[in-house]
């Protein structure tokens, strides 16, 4: 249940709830402030009343003077009742219609003398004194003297104030929970706003920001990430459009070239090595679309983290070396020289590593001009290894430099099936293979010379060259 509570209703719920529990301490400090207030002016009242009551002693002669005296001086404080004994129990004042209970009486003056103290009869709460005095014609003898008070005034005043109190607590408490709404649903005004814009966001909408200018600071910081997603997403779904569209157009080509042959093939009869000539001609299709398709897959299961690399110390500059003997005939036929610099060890798959530098090196053998030099340079440093392949040659067009590694790209689009062996998935999956060993790879070109760089963490124990 407390989960469905949306946000405005748990602040509300916790202000009013706050407000309560300030509200009700209130009451309480009020209250006990007000009750030790009566009390100490109870307790002046009794303590004046027995010094009066002493004087009275001390001046009268005789019992009936004493009354008298009593009677005029208690006529102005209703409510306020006296008992005066002598030792022996003899009454010498009472208030009329009033009598202290026996067990108040029957205590000891050792026990009473001088304590101020409560009592309960029909409903009604006493405040009481019990002091010793001396009369003036025995001073030896101890009179005992009992004063109370009525606090029933006072109960009815403190009653009222509780009523007075806790109406005003509970009003101030729904005050304070419809203020709380109010204030917390203004707050949030910049969240509704984001989520209005956040529902705005579609898959023809994703240019759609967060207004991250206009909220307070404390969401600054969730509107500027939402907007780094945003920004992610759509740059993932152009990306994603853009691969749709060209695996579209290359698998289209393939596929219409294996049409139009067959359905030439069946326009009319045809000998036996024409039908050859076609069948190995849709052969070369079927293995570019394989090749395609597998690379694709490749490239999907590194991108996803699915290649898991089987990881093992690989020594770089034995890799390069297999792979020049293995384009060497190439190389040779193409009158480019290979040349290898320098040694470097890595941690990594070596399958996938070889695919990578195979990628590059072969890129490097189809735009390097005859005469020209592929040269495979291998550093470590104090962080990274790098592996540079390095051609000759006329350079690349610096526009085209952040794309090249983009999946399908051709630098030259007028050609895009002049080299049959490429799909134009081999930088995208080097990219993607450095990336899975937690490295990276760039390309830098100028007049003469085309370097990519691929840099990988250095492995602990690598001593390097």
């Amino acid at each position: 249940m407390t989960r469905s509570m949306s946000l405005t209703a748990r602040l509300t719920a916790l202000y009013t709830l706050v407000a309560v529990c300030v509200l009700a301490g209130m009451v309480a400090i009020v209250s006990t402030a007000v009750n030790r207030h009566f009390e100490e002016l109870d307790d002046d009242t009794l303590l004046d009343k027995g010094q009066l009551i002493q004087d009275l002693l001390t001046k009268s002669d005789a019992r009936v003077a004493l009354r008298g005296r009593l009677d005029d001086a208690l006529q102005s404080h209703p409510g306020l009742y006296v008992r005066i004994a002598d030792a022996d129990g003899a009454v010498w004042y009472a208030s009329p219609s009033f009598r202290f209970p026996d067990c108040i009486l029957n205590r000891s003056a050792a026990a009473l003398s001088g304590n101020i103290f409560n009592w309960t009869a029909d409903g009604k709460t006493y405040r009481a004194l019990h002091t010793v005095a001396t009369q003036r014609d025995a001073p030896d003898t101890a009179m005992r003297v009992w004063i109370a008070v009525n606090t029933v005034h006072h109960t009815h005043f403190t009653d009222s104030l509780h009523i007075a109190l806790w109406v005003y607590a509970v009003l101030a408490a729904l005050l304070s929970g419809g203020l709380g709404w109010f204030a917390t649903r203004t707050g949030l005004a910049p969240l509704r706003a984001m989520r209005s814009r956040a529902q705005s966001v579609t898959a023809h909408r994703l240019s759609e920001r967060m207004p991250a200018e206009s909220v307070p600071v404390e969401m600054a910081d969730l509107a500027a990430s939402l907007n780094d997603m945003l920004a992610r997403l759509q740059n993932d779904f152009q990306r994603l459009s853009d691969f749709s569209s060209d695996l579209a157009h290359e698998l289209r080509t393939p596929i219409s070239n294996l049409l139009t042959q067959t359905q030439v093939a069946l326009s009319q009869t045809r000998d036996a090595c024409f039908y050859r000539d076609i069948l190995a001609s849709n052969a070369e299709e079927c293995q570019q679309l394989a090749r395609m398709v597998s690379d694709m897959l490749l490239l999907a299961k590194a991108e996803h983290g699915l290649l898991l690399p089987n990881v093992e110390r690989i020594l770089l500059d034995e890799e390069v070396q297999a792979l020049f003997d293995f384009y060497e005939a190439l190389a040779e036929e193409k009158e480019i020289r290979l040349h290898r610099m320098g040694s470097a060890q890595l941690r990594g798959d070596r399958l996938m590593i070889r695919r990578a530098v195979s990628n590059l090196l072969s890129n490097a053998l189809c735009h390097t001009p005859p005469q020209g030099v592929v040269t495979i340079r291998l550093a470590v440093k104090a962080d990274t290894v790098t592996l540079t392949v390095a051609n000759t040659g006329p350079g690349i067009d610096p526009a085209v430099l952040p794309r090249l590694f983009d999946r399908f790209f051709r630098a030259d689009p007028s050609r895009p099936h002049a080299d049959r062996e490429g799909t134009g998935l081999g930088l995208a999956i080097t990219r993607a293979i450095v990336q899975a060993h937690e490295g990276t790879v760039h390309v830098s070109s100028w007049t003469g010379e085309t370097c990519f760089v691929m840099t990988f963490p250095r492995p602990p124990d690598e001593s390097g060259d």
